[in-house]
């Protein structure tokens, strides 16, 4: 056992029992995070701010939430935003922050892309980065349904139907998942569960490996630039500080972290103040009704490029029905991108983008083709719609097709530095 003395203070006690002053120094003060970054690089900081606003307004909302399909609605769209004072603001800042956090998630995960971040060592940072994606998507999905709304009940019959088509085991997983043959009161009373106490749990056990994943290979920075960070930081510690070439994550770092979040919740808060609209859909506003299909179904904004991806196909082929093809092109769409470390056969140099001219055509590609799914997805699957939508999906997947290719032409011809030599 340690030797214990007498504690000059309350921050001494605490460090002679919980190592405190050890933890502060390995997390924050001696944690070194390169110059050479941008504000791209505050995304991570800026979704664990919004992390916890979606935590502190939900447990607001969980208070008079009551998850039952008799009193659902009501008790969202009648108690919490008519009856309880300030609960519209509660909800606002609940839906909007859902809707933000994806497009933060989003930004985040093409700027890694961009920069090369997945690669030589830090295919764990990614891995678990693209988990918390996933578990995320899960949890907005399981909230979309908690109001009991029009399309609350039918994203739900359309989502849930989806497993129906894994072979030999897909109907009865339906009815496990639904917990009765439709969806109805059993469903509403999992997905509560799912959404208030699973998700967040693992997401906070995510979260918390995925930061700790990156301590090791350490950060990467805008010229993807490989250097000793142990002797870099005995330069800024020995004095050096314009020398070296990182900074401390706090204070240096992390006061810059902050300044960006501050203008994150500018923009978070007049989008729940004056445009919250965007976060909530005005089908959502009508009674979830078994009896009345909407004209169109379709999911929150941060879904519509891989639901687009799902009914791409609205023909059959070579006698495979289209329901079928969908289903395994949306199933590729939602694992590729955990793949990515491990499609790009340029594994042993780091860059970003502009500097790998195969690559970077590649990227803005992706990028758009995944907007114009986006913006397809949410329009009906007729005429013209139909077609763009299908040329979209098959652009989609043969680009992920095409990146073990191009990254192994890239690496046989070092075109890392701007030409074939």
């Amino acid at each position: 056992m340690a030797e214990i003395r007498k504690a000059t203070g309350f921050i001494d006690w605490l460090d002679q029992r919980l190592a405190v002053n050890k933890f502060i120094k390995v997390m924050m003060t001696e944690y070194w995070i390169p110059k050479n970054i941008n504000f791209l690089w505050a995304m991570g900081v800026v979704l664990m701010v919004l992390f916890m606003i979606l935590i502190v307004s939900g447990i607001f909302l969980l208070m008079y939430y009551k998850p039952d399909i008799n009193l659902a609605f009501d008790s969202v769209n009648y108690t919490i935003m008519q009856e309880v004072e300030y609960g519209w603001l509660w909800r606002h800042i609940h839906g909007v922050s859902a809707s933000v956090i994806f497009l933060v998630i989003y930004i985040h995960m093409f700027t890694g892309i961009y920069y090369g971040s997945y690669k030589k060592g830090r295919e764990i940072i990614w891995l678990t980065g693209m988990a918390l994606f996933g578990m995320f998507s899960a949890e907005a999905f399981s909230g979309y349904m908690l109001p009991w709304g029009q399309m609350s009940y039918w994203a739900a019959q359309v989502i849930t139907n989806l497993f129906g088509g894994i072979p030999f085991i897909g109907e009865a997983l339906v009815v496990w998942i639904r917990g009765d043959f439709l969806v109805a009161d059993a469903t509403l009373t999992r997905f509560f569960m799912l959404h208030v106490l699973l998700l967040p749990l693992v997401i906070l056990l995510l979260i918390a490996v995925h930061f700790y994943s990156l301590r090791v290979p350490h950060v990467n920075n805008q010229e993807s630039e490989e250097f000793d960070f142990e002797d870099e930081a005995k330069k800024y510690l020995e004095g050096k500080k314009v020398e070296s070439k990182v900074v401390p994550f706090w204070p240096v770092f992390l006061s810059k972290d902050f300044f960006v979040v501050g203008v994150a919740l500018t923009i978070f808060f007049y989008l729940v103040c004056f445009h919250y609209d965007f976060a909530m859909d005005p089908i959502n506003f009508e009674p979830a009704n078994n009896m009345k299909t909407p004209a169109h179904i379709y999911p929150e904004w941060y879904f519509l490029w891989s639901y687009e991806v799902l009914r791409g196909f609205f023909f059959d082929i070579a006698g495979v029905a289209a329901m079928d093809i969908g289903l395994a092109a949306f199933g590729f769409a939602n694992v590729i991108f955990m793949l990515l470390p491990f499609l790009d056969r340029n594994t042993d140099h780091v860059a970003p983008a502009h500097k790998r001219p195969l690559f970077f055509v590649w990227f803005w590609l992706l990028l758009i083709d995944m907007i114009v799914l986006t913006v397809y997805g949410k329009l009906p699957p007729t005429g013209n719609n139909a077609w763009v939508g299908f040329g979209a999906t098959i652009t989609f997947l043969v680009l992920f097709i095409l990146l073990p290719i191009i990254t192994k032409m890239e690496a046989n011809c070092k075109c890392n530095t701007g030409g074939c030599k």
